[in-house]
């Protein structure tokens, strides 16, 4: 039971941080129809661009608590992932608006790689060491088994867990109880008639955008402060399990998403804590990443449309 505990908290975890990126896709694909594969990157900038900003942080303002730095580095990254985020819709995307699908998905590659790139250029070819600036002290959390170790928690896991819980909160709260969350909603149905009743499509496509970079730079923080490092080549992985996440929930649905991440997280740890035992120790842990792909197909094979349904507009 401690075993199954230890990888359930490893599984939110990792399906928190999934969410949130699942979300970047799932938001852009509801109005536009088409699939991000650089968002995964914007990730990675989002972590890097952070660790420069603690870097100067603790330079000049030494005494700030280690809470603090971490805030004003994330704001600053969620604020440059924003921005970069904006940039791609507007050079690598608006132009292919009504391009047949592959053409976006082939500049979305191009972004993402030319991302990984800048980032080996700016920073290195080398993972880079992340402070530790929240408490990273085990709790123990533990069935009272005797003859088993406890299931530990970190408390940058836990701050980790509610900070993804309230901002998933709060995308619901503002894109179905907003102004700004109808006019996406419009927009998403059919962007001539949104235009015509008032609504800047260009506007709501790139404040989406927006709103993905930040969710995405989140994610990276989040990620680059429980596993200690940050490199250029974070984004990828969890960008395609992200994506994964969302066609699992159903793509296009906010809850999918959020429920993909998380079940997605669960599979991950659960699968990877159990595989030595279940294989009689042929293979551990480090096959885990398989079961991503192993429901990325079971999904596009027995419910394309994902757990909650594919929730896009119908158009006429």
């Amino acid at each position: 039971m401690d075993t199954f505990i230890q990888q359930s908290l490893n599984g939110l975890l990792l399906g928190s941080i999934y969410a949130l990126i699942a979300l970047g896709y799932t938001m852009v694909y509801g109005i536009l129809r088409i699939i991000n594969f650089s968002h995964g990157d914007v990730l990675m900038v989002g972590a890097l661009s952070s660790l420069t900003a603690l870097n100067v942080l603790q330079q000049t303002f030494p005494g700030l608590p280690g809470w603090l730095d971490l805030l004003l580095a994330l704001l600053f990254a969620m604020a440059v992932c924003s921005l970069l985020s904006m940039a791609i819709e507007r050079f690598a995307y608006r132009r292919l608006r009504h391009a047949p699908r592959l053409a976006p998905l082939i500049s979305g590659i191009g972004v993402s790689v030319l991302l990984q790139t800048l980032a080996m250029v700016l920073w290195s070819r080398n993972p880079l060491m992340f402070p530790q600036l929240l408490p990273m002290t085990p709790i123990a959390i533990t069935t009272g088994d005797a003859d088993h170790a406890p299931a530990v928690i970190t408390g940058t896991a836990i701050a980790t867990l509610l900070i993804a819980m309230l901002v998933m909160a709060g995308l619901l709260l503002l894109v179905e109880h907003s102004r700004f969350g109808r006019a996406m909603r419009a927009t998403a149905e059919d962007v001539q008639v949104a235009s015509l009743m008032g609504i800047n499509p260009n506007r709501i496509i790139v404040l989406t955008f927006a709103i993905g970079g930040a969710l995405a730079a989140l994610a990276g923080v989040m990620m680059a402060s429980n596993y200690g490092n940050a490199s250029f080549s974070m984004g990828f992985l969890p960008g395609i399990k992200a994506f994964t996440a969302a066609v699992l929930g159903g793509i296009g649905n906010l809850r999918g998403a959020m429920l993909g991440g998380l079940l997605l997280g669960l599979i991950e740890a659960l699968g990877g804590g159990y595989l030595g035992q279940l294989t009689g120790g042929n293979f551990g842990s480090n096959y885990q990443d398989v079961f991503a792909f192993i429901v990325l197909i079971a999904v596009l094979v027995f419910r394309p449309s994902g757990l909650l349904g594919e929730r896009v507009a119908q158009r006429a």
